[in-house]
């Protein structure tokens, strides 16, 4: 199999924007939280992405972001900034301002609501890659768009310079395989309970907004992969799955999730922001019982 580079590292964090109790940008708690992620075993981050509640920060609050985690994280992790809107000029206008305040790829989802047909969309990826001098991950994420980066537009944007990467949430492996077959794209599992398939075929790595409780075990299961030992991979894959479950497919977004768990454990987190309501105290709870029985000793 074909040893893919990774561009942006293994395993990233699609990682929560902090807010204060009052709503505000907790830059202190960021900085923080970042450090204990990369500790934690990330070697990227994703900011300002969904799970970092992007539709309701500002420009200028996605910029302090991106200066806040690169301060406290240095070198020591890739830092990629979600810039993708539905507006194109937004979009390349949020990548100069990505790369002005420190990051190192960038993250641009399919432009949602409007559906625009595949030449549409390609020429969209091609303006924005061109806006910037940042590499460029795609995000392919049909059920929140409305619209996918078909197999064969992935293949053609593919042979553009700085588009280097895709965050895969397609859900359609056959379409995904056949990109991995045919380019040299650097894909990234952006499902937590994708993570080992889409490795085991030559993913550069992960997405994952469990590693926002726990990046030691998403971690591990690539570690124990790279290691030769498939079948502890799978074990560490199966024993994750209770809470991956829970955080990203119970019904709630994972960033209400996410918050949730992170303030049990007394972690910068804060609430979340409207149209968003926070976890209720039974599914806080009930989050905490699948973490305690997942990292316990």
């Amino acid at each position: 199999m074909t040893i893919r580079r990774k561009p942006f590292g293994r395993t990233l964090c699609a990682m929560i924007t902090p807010f204060t109790e009052a709503g505000s940008l907790d830059l202190e708690g960021a900085a923080l939280l970042a450090d204990r992620l990369v500790a934690g075993g990330c070697d990227g981050l994703v900011l300002n992405g969904t799970t970092g509640e992007s539709p309701t920060t500002t420009d200028a609050e996605k910029a302090e972001l991106i200066a806040a985690v690169r301060d406290a994280v240095g070198d020591r992790a890739a830092l990629v900034a979600g810039v993708g809107t539905a507006d194109t000029r937004h979009t390349a206008e949020g990548a100069r301002a990505a790369e002005k305040a420190g990051a190192d790829g960038v993250l641009v989802v399919t432009p949602y609501y409007s559906r625009p047909p595949q030449e549409a969309v390609e020429a969209h990826f091609r303006q924005v890659a061109d806006a910037s001098g940042l590499p460029v991950m795609l995000y392919d994420i049909p059920g929140r768009t409305g619209t996918r980066i078909e197999p064969e537009t992935m293949i053609r944007l593919a042979g553009h310079p700085r588009i280097v990467a895709v965050k895969d949430c397609s859900y359609d492996f056959l379409g995904t395989q056949k990109v991995l077959a045919r380019t040299e794209l650097a894909y990234y599992a952006g499902c937590d309970e994708h993570v080992l398939a889409l490795y085991a075929v030559g993913a550069a790595g992960c997405v994952s907004t469990v590693a926002n409780a726990v990046p030691g075990r998403i971690a591990a299961v690539l570690d124990a992969f790279d290691a030769g030992d498939t079948a502890r991979a799978a074990e560490l894959q199966l024993e994750a799955m209770p809470l991956i479950e829970a955080m990203t497919a119970a019904g709630l977004p994972g960033t209400v999730t996410a918050k949730a768990l992170l303030t049990r454990l007394g972690l910068p987190a804060g609430p979340v922001r409207a149209p968003l309501l926070p976890a209720g105290p039974e599914t806080a709870d009930a989050l905490r019982a699948l973490y305690d029985r997942l990292v316990a000793p």
